[in-house]
């Protein structure tokens, strides 16, 4: 791994960020938290660096202090060759800064959103015409002006927002996770305008929780706990990982209950599922030989030794750093504390296809907007069951109608055999619902969250605190207990979102987005738990834009402009799309490829 040298900073006009014994701290409920701790780095010009990290890493902390939006409580940061602290004001009119919630008015239009930032960054109006047509047609926004910023889909949203960033041109330009809740296809388009501005000469500091999207990047900036783990070029992250890197087939068998497995071998310390594969890491000094004590003999000969990706190498640093500790191999998993315990057995007379969620030829109207229409799909007990799909495809309403929060337009909808146009209540009693957008109180803590939707559950007494105890456990959540949920950090407000939903432990969950934004370890402890609950029985209806996470499903529905495209398992929908240019297609290349044959846009 590339490591920062000990240059001191009377920083080169060259260095567009450049920091030395950065510390920054803040007080919260349970004392002072530092979030950035003695950080030194510095931002090379006139190419993409990425910023990555767990949640509470100092990503955020760092490019607020780069704005000049907070102030350093010791050491120095210096920006375009400026003193932050000292000249903010000629910081802030050279930079440009998206923050992960960017302030568009949803009332307004594109228009008049661009008109509102153009007075706010001085941009005259003369100007104004040539610049608001570039950026128009770098984001394909330009047959939306007089559309309202609250109608649009989350990708021209994020892609509107970098617009309203950009209208007086920045040298420096802070992306704060700018692709969270973007559509493979939408996260295509703002890359191609990030390197666009990269060539015009721009620098650009992007922070990202999506570690495919680190390598993109000319440099890399890996944070933890406020501090610099490491920089450089992604590639060189991985000159360590030689030799531990591995993948197992599954050919035709159970791929969750083998990355299960592989995770409880001592000498294995990450196992992700991909594609029908397993991929696993080995810790420092173990060899494949030490993992067979988990692998039968014919699983070890098909144990193939694999080339290091930066996933692999950003991953390990931070694990081997937190001193992850191997797990228990003698334990099944529910005894080392599950999501649902005890599992839940099938009712009397329940098989094994027993559909929990039957949706036929449901379609919803809004208007003369036809958001879904004529939508079919069954999920049988047990399954997880993945729907995906450009921005504004439609399933955020599938899942508020399979809610029983909006109903129908016309077609049937059943969920553990309740007709929702019957018996809306019903169902919603036996289900979880985890929504695209942080939907919890945000004036009231961890805890005060907690115990109003226990409350809302009908749980009391001893088996709400068990449950509430249960929650702040098992996510992580107990050291911001008594903190204002509004203040978390976007990946423990994912947590907390996820834990509410499971309070009650229902027999169905939806969970809308679940790991958007949340960082890749966060990422595989979210997938751990919802591996578990269908394990037991629990139905799993998920959308994702990470198109990885999305090998995780048994079967897969992808949506656009309200229709079903395509349905099967991820591996049925590769072989699909093969062809001999495209012998070995991955899940993001089959769903750019059937979305763009179905808006004609094939590239």
């Amino acid at each position: 791994m590339a490591a920062l040298g000990d240059d001191t900073l009377a920083p080169p006009p060259e260095a567009a960020v450049a920091v030395e014994g950065l510390v920054k701290r803040f007080r919260g409920p349970g004392g002072v938290v530092t979030a950035l701790n003695d950080l030194t780095a510095r931002v090379t010009p006139r190419q993409v660096t990425g910023l990555i990290g767990p949640d509470a890493a100092g990503k955020t902390t760092l490019m607020r202090l780069a704005a000049g939006l907070l102030a350093p409580d010791a050491g120095r940061i210096l920006v375009l060759g400026m003193d932050v602290a000292k000249q903010s004001l000629q910081v802030q009119a050279g930079i440009g800064y998206m923050p992960q919630r960017f302030g568009l008015y949803e009332d307004l239009t594109v228009q008049q959103n661009l008109d509102l930032y153009a007075d706010l960054q001085g941009v005259t109006h003369e100007s104004r015409p040539q610049r608001f047509e570039q950026l128009m047609r770098l984001a394909n926004l330009t047959p939306f002006m007089n559309r309202l910023a609250g109608k649009l889909s989350g990708g021209m949203k994020q892609k509107l927002g970098l617009a309203c960033t950009l209208v007086r041109p920045p040298r420096l330009l802070l992306l704060d996770e700018p692709t969270v809740g973007v559509d493979p296809l939408s996260r295509r388009e703002l890359w191609d305008i990030i390197y666009h501005l990269v060539e015009d000469g721009a620098s650009i500091l992007l922070s990202t929780a999506y570690l495919d999207e680190a390598e993109r990047c000319a440099e890399v900036l890996l944070l933890h706990q406020g501090s610099l783990l490491g920089q450089g070029p992604p590639g060189e992250f991985t000159g360590g990982m030689k030799g531990r890197c591995y993948t197992l087939s599954v050919p035709g068998g159970d791929k969750r209950a083998l990355q299960e497995r592989i995770s409880r071998s001592p000498a294995v310390l990450d196992a992700v599922i991909q594609g029908s594969q397993v991929r696993l890491v080995l810790r420092k000094g173990a060899d494949s030989a030490a993992a067979g004590d988990v692998l039968s003999g014919e699983e070890q000969q098909r144990l193939l030794r694999v080339e290091p990706r930066f996933e692999d190498a950003a991953v390990a640093a931070v694990k081997e750093l937190e001193g992850t500790p191997p797990r228990e191999d003698d334990q099944p998993p529910r005894e080392r504390g599950s999501v649902l315990q005890p599992p839940r057995a099938a009712p009397a007379g329940a098989t094994a296809d027993e559909a929990a969620i039957e949706v036929d030829e449901v379609s919803k109207r809004f208007g003369d907007f036809r958001a879904v229409d004529g939508v079919s799909f069954r999920v049988k007990r047990g399954e997880i069951f993945g729907l995906l799909g450009p921005n504004g495809a439609g399933k955020s309403t599938t899942f508020r109608m399979l809610c029983g929060l909006l109903p129908p337009t016309s077609g049937n909808l059943r969920v553990a055999g309740v007709d929702l146009r019957r018996a809306a209540a019903a169902a919603r009693a036996q289900i979880g619902y985890m929504s695209q957008k942080f939907a919890l109180y945000g004036g009231l803590s961890v805890r005060q969250n907690l115990t109003f939707f226990a409350s809302a559950y009908g749980l009391g007494g001893t088996t709400r605190d068990e449950r509430i105890h249960w929650v702040l456990d098992e996510f992580g959540l107990r050291e911001v207990a008594d903190g204002v949920s509004a203040d978390l950090p976007l990946g423990f407000k994912q947590r907390l979102a996820m834990g509410c939903a499971l309070m009650h432990r229902p027999k169905i969950v939806f969970l809308d987005e679940p790991t958007s934004g949340v960082d890749p370890l966060a990422r595989r402890e979210f997938w751990r738990r919802i591996n578990a609950m269908a394990g037991e029985n629990v139905t799993v209806l998920v959308t994702t834009h990470f198109m990885e996470e999305a090998e995780y499903c048994d079967r897969l529905l992808i949506m656009y402009k309200g229709k079903s495209i395509a349905l099967g398992s991820p591996e049925h929908l590769k072989e699909q799309a093969k062809t001999p240019q495209l012998a070995e297609p991955t899940l993001e290349q089959v769903f750019i490829k059937l979305i763009e044959q179905q808006a004609g846009d094939p590239r």
